[in-house]
């Protein structure tokens, strides 16, 4: 890994945290089909967290709970950071939002969803390091 990000994933990060997440993901999924080996479950997991994110602004709870999970889980080896990101606190971030999920059922949704829209409860962000 470089020791100053790309410009690609500089982009990637400003789209997650303007929550334009379908483009995120597309700009993730460009740098992880040219990842090299060591560094393609970093960018999976990072794009697998946007999908959910993605998934929750449409209220599909499973969708956002299971790459949510996955994400998260495929994050833990690059904690605390990686690539200059924060990336312990983007997995607290998502394992509080995980958890939430969880603990509702899937037509409550909606509710959760509305408190994230009027930044009730903000989505969270990627931090630099």
């Amino acid at each position: 890994m470089a020791e100053f990000p790309s410009s690609d994933l500089a982009s990637a990060i400003a789209q997650f945290n303007q929550q334009d997440f379908y483009a995120c993901h597309d700009t993730l999924e460009a740098i992880w089909v040219e990842a090299p080996t060591d560094e393609k479950k970093f960018y999976q997991g990072l794009l697998q967290v946007a999908v959910a994110y993605y998934h929750l602004g449409n209220s599909n709870w499973r969708g956002a709970v299971v790459l949510l999970g996955e994400g998260r889980f495929r994050l833990l080896a690059y904690a605390p950071s990686y690539a200059g990101i924060d990336v312990g606190q983007l997995r607290q971030d998502t394992e509080v939002l995980f958890n939430d999920l969880q603990a509702i059922a899937p037509e409550q949704i909606d509710t959760l969803v509305a408190e994230l829209a009027s930044q009730q409860r903000p989505y969270p962000q990627i931090h630099w390091i």
